[in-house]
């Protein structure tokens, strides 16, 4: 692993074992999500409607960790957060796996 590499990783790490903030301040603003995380119930609290396209797309996406909470929506911070990490560990593990598996099929080694 080049020098690179390591910094990138660790850099991924760091962000990763951070996302829990991503649940702290909503709560801390009453905001009642992060940004960007709206259901469709929220969309149509928020603009009195649901856009048509959001509707259809919507259902087309299951999220393997709903909510990335491994608990219920009643579940404790700490386990909140810990789910938050593990969802974010995961999404780095599956970004490498990708990426390697990219790498090894579109660069050609020189022997």
């Amino acid at each position: 692993m080049s020098t690179v590499q390591k910094k990138l990783l660790i850099a991924l790490v760091a962000l990763a074992i951070l996302s829990p903030i991503g649940i702290y301040l909503p709560a801390k603003f009453n905001a009642e999500d992060a940004w960007g995380e709206w259901s469709a119930k929220t969309i149509e609290k928020q603009l009195g409607f649901v856009p048509e396209k959001m509707k259809i797309v919507g259902e087309l996406w299951k999220a393997p960790i709903p909510d990335y909470n491994l608990g219920d929506e009643k579940s404790s911070f700490a386990v909140q957060g810990l789910s938050y990490i593990l969802s974010g560990a995961i999404g780095i593990v599956l970004c490498i796996i990708v990426l390697f598996g990219l790498s090894k099929l579109l660069v050609k080694k020189n022997e």
